[in-house]
């Protein structure tokens, strides 16, 4: 089955079909500004044909890049929130039929066309990772932990029964991206370039087996907060009806399916004035274990705490950062089970995740009881840490920890 891309509708075009243009966005296709510099340079530009389609990226990529490290997207970096923004180019790469992936590519971002037999689209086989890229005050680009993401990618690659990328070819399609949509990343201290690395079964099937064959996709984002009021304390309503994992399934990797069975208790939550979900263990009903899509740590006295990885935890690059960084920090780290009740008890309670970052709770609703923290302020210990983590993760603190790659 052939993976056919093509570009995405212009604003103008989705108006006339009626479809809602976000105020930010009507003003602008894609790829018009890079075009503008095409016509004045007289380069004309193919539409027709793989090999067309080919050049005329590459074109553009090289258009792309001579704008520099200052020139920004028209764009009001102000209102930027977490929501999907369409950049200028996404990245595919596909395997063969023996799991063996090549020849990865930059395309114009735009709908992906699959078989409706697609493994993914029957049988859910796919992962999605998460990272962020930062633009430092010299308008360099730096990122954060890659490798990590690209090994958690393997690991839930072997869960799955999915071929998977190796380390290097991860890192070299999430730097390429990030690299030829330069342009969208935010300024410093405006928000950050989420990137989104996809692996599905691609190949067409219909009994219930790893798919034939597999793609690699990686697009971006530019994104502000997480949730709405930035570093400010959310709410958090415990479930006590569903659950997200179950002992020997797929909570500990980052498997497409995880985040859909979370929708319909996040939304109750959200619907009762609530920032989202906290899930107890299915077993006992009694034991933390995380937030829909967030780790969760609790401080009491000098020790913070985060429930023990059983295998229906995810393990979060951001929380195994946060553990590193309060033990040099002095803090007395202990991973554990925690009993809801203890978490009721604490002094403080934050949550973790590349989304996220690090977000202080404000308050816990556990059997219609409504515990409050920090009365409304951010806790002192989670300040310390979020300013820790972010100062390194945006470039503008010594990275002792060798956790920041710097793009060329």
């Amino acid at each position: 089955m052939e993976l056919r891309l093509r570009a995405s509708a212009s604003p103008a075009s989705a108006s006339a079909r009626g479809t809602v243009v976000p105020p930010t966005l009507r003003r602008r296709s894609s790829s018009l500004p890079i075009q503008r510099q095409l016509a004045g340079a007289a380069v004309s530009v193919s539409r027709r044909g793989p090999a067309a389609k080919s050049s005329r990226c590459s074109t553009l990529m090289a258009a792309a890049y001579r704008t520099g490290t200052a020139d920004l997207v028209d764009f009001n970096w102000e209102t930027l929130g977490f929501q999907l923004v369409p950049t200028d180019f996404m990245y595919i790469m596909r395997s063969s039929s023996d799991g063996v992936f090549t020849n990865g590519e930059l395309v114009p971002y735009g709908p992906i066309e699959l078989n409706p037999a697609a493994a993914v689209l029957n049988y859910g086989q796919g992962l999605v990772e998460g990272l962020r890229a930062h633009r430092k005050e010299d308008g360099s680009i730096v990122l954060f932990r890659p490798e990590e993401n690209a090994l958690r990618m393997r690991i839930g690659a072997d869960r799955l029964c999915m071929p998977a990328p190796s380390v290097e070819q991860f890192l070299s399609g999430v730097k390429q991206t990030i690299l030829a949509n330069k342009r969208w990343v935010p300024p410093t201290g405006k928000g950050s370039l989420y990137i989104r690395p996809l692996l599905i079964g691609n190949g067409a099937i219909l009994g219930v087996a790893p798919a034939p064959q597999y793609t690699f996709v990686v697009f971006v984002c530019p994104v502000g907060h997480y949730f709405k009021g930035g570093l400010s304390p959310i709410s958090l309503l415990t479930e006590e009806e569903y659950h997200r994992a179950a002992p020997g399934g797929t909570g500990d990797i980052k498997t497409i399916g995880n985040y859909a069975s979370v929708v319909s208790a996040q939304k109750r939550a959200k619907g009762k004035g609530h920032s989202d979900v906290l899930y107890l263990d299915p077993v006992h009903k009694k034991f933390v274990e995380e937030v829909s899509s967030c780790n969760i740590f609790m401080v009491k006295d000098n020790a913070i705490i985060t429930p023990l990885l059983t295998g229906t935890i995810l393990p979060g690059i951001t929380r195994r950062s946060i553990i590193e960084i309060a033990g040099n920090l002095g803090f007395q780290v202990e991973e554990r089970l925690i009993a809801i009740d203890e978490l009721l008890d604490a002094d403080e309670v934050f949550c973790t995740g590349t989304a996220v970052v690090l977000s202080p709770v404000g308050c816990v609703v556990y059997h219609g009881r409504r515990v409050e923290y920090g009365n409304g302020k951010v806790g002192a210990v989670s300040q310390q840490l979020y300013s820790a983590l972010t100062a390194i993760q945006k470039g503008v603190a010594e990275d002792s920890m060798g956790w920041v790659v710097q793009l060329n």
